[in-house]
């Protein structure tokens, strides 16, 4: 009982730091969100980033978090800084 809330409240926020498991379908639907603006587009078709949305656990885990890829489509600071983290995590 007390795993299941504990996954449960991480689900809530992201899975902030608890679960070590990524939510595909949620990261799936984050990326769909994301693919609907067109600065988005430009960065998911580049092949360089491409293949980081299927790959690198630590992209995946960013665009997990709801709260986060909406602050990422409001905000064009939240937009450089993702494609700052995409670019880190190219050259790691």
């Amino acid at each position: 009982m007390t795993s299941f809330l504990l996954e449960f409240n991480a689900g809530l926020f992201g899975s902030i730091g608890y679960s070590g498991t990524l939510n595909t379908k949620k990261i799936d639907q984050n990326i769909d969100r994301l693919k609907q603006h067109d600065w988005f587009k430009n960065i998911y078709e580049d092949e360089r980033y491409h293949r980081l949305f299927f790959v690198s656990k630590k992209v995946r885990r960013h665009l997990q978090s709801t709260i986060r890829v909406r602050k990422i489509i409001r905000s064009k600071k939240a937009q450089k800084n993702l494609l700052a983290f995409l670019n880190k995590q190219i050259k790691a």
